[in-house]
């Protein structure tokens, strides 16, 4: 099947359906990486305020626009604000720091990180209790959060807004009173999301996956604090068959997988090799019993990674997106 490489969205802006995901990646290395991301023909790049390295990401960025307009027009630049700063009256302070760190002329894309809060610390974007808990802030909605943040498209300094982790019910509330450009959620082999996929379909907004190789080195981290056990996505006996019989990489298969169920993808990688090989994905395809063995393995729930279990306490929220 015929795959589009971009979501089409608001005032015929294009999405490349394969970003490169920054999340883990410390500041040291991001220059160098993200400079052989674009060379490799990456043109979508997801940051946040949470990973502290937007600065990194702005100086590649410039670095390879070096001041041409439409240089800086192939790009889809997406960052995120951060949870401490989802109240109606820090968003603009929280902006802002994102904005100046990035160092360009607009960002294509600014998503709602969380639909749960943290207390406002200056100076620090996770706050913890005494006890290593979170200081939450049980107060803030996210149809406030929402409201206040449609603003900034008039600003010019923002193209389109978006949303991530949030949940079905959620998306819906957010949609009655401005359709996100974008969803963006851990979605995977063992995590497929399927019914907030539809949703999101039937909503008519794009849906891309973090996560999509399964985030090794959260889940390692993870599994050595629960004891839980998280597979290695690339290391799935039907995953490595089905690269075989393409001569593909593992990634490659999840990465297509992930395509052909109508959802874009920010695998991340340090390595240039891989790097290459994440982007290339669209010249090959996978048959209807290669899709039906790969949809037999979603684990639901169970296998969702980033359940923000590393934030004790976030789940007292009200908004709190997992609920068991």
């Amino acid at each position: 099947m015929s795959v589009p490489k971009y979501f089409v969205i608001e005032n015929n802006d294009r999405i490349p359906r394969i970003g490169f995901g920054t999340w883990q990646c410390p500041s040291t290395e991001l220059e160098k990486t993200v400079s052989l991301a674009l060379d490799a023909g990456y043109r979508h790049f997801d940051s946040a305020q949470v990973y502290e390295n937007e600065a990194a990401l702005g100086r590649a960025l410039n670095h390879w626009i070096a001041g041409d307009v439409q240089k800086r027009k192939e790009l889809f630049v997406v960052t995120k604000l951060a949870p401490s700063g989802n109240p109606p009256k820090l968003i603009d302070e929280y902006f802002e720091k994102s904005f100046k760190a990035l160092g360009l002329q607009y960002i294509d894309l600014y998503l709602m990180h969380t639909p749960f809060t943290f207390e406002h610390v200056p100076g620090d974007l996770h706050p913890k209790n005494p006890d290593g808990s979170m200081k939450v802030n049980l107060t803030t909605d996210i149809v406030s959060t929402w409201k206040a943040m449609q603003k900034l498209k008039h600003s010019g300094q923002v193209r389109h807004l978006g949303v991530s982790n949030v949940n079905e019910e959620q998306l819906m509330r957010l949609c009655e009173i401005a359709k996100p450009a974008c969803l963006q959620i851990e979605v995977h082999l063992l995590c497929q999301q399927r019914a907030l996929i539809d949703a999101a379909n039937r909503l008519g907004v794009p849906v891309v996956a973090y996560s999509p190789l399964g985030s090794k080195a959260l889940a390692d981290m993870l599994a050595a604090k629960t004891g839980r056990e998280y597979p290695s996505l690339l290391e799935v006996p039907v995953v490595k068959s089905i690269a075989a019989t393409h001569n593909r990489t593992p990634a490659q298969i999840l990465l297509r997988f992930l395509l052909q169920h109508g959802v874009g993808a920010i695998p991340k990688s340090t390595d240039p090799t891989r790097i290459k090989q994440n982007i290339s994905v669209w010249d090959f395809e996978l048959n209807e019993t290669e899709m039906k063995q790969l949809n037999s393995l979603d684990r639901g729930e169970a296998g969702r990674i980033c359940d923000f279990s590393f934030f004790p306490g976030i789940e007292k929220h009200p908004e709190f997106p997992f609920k068991k």
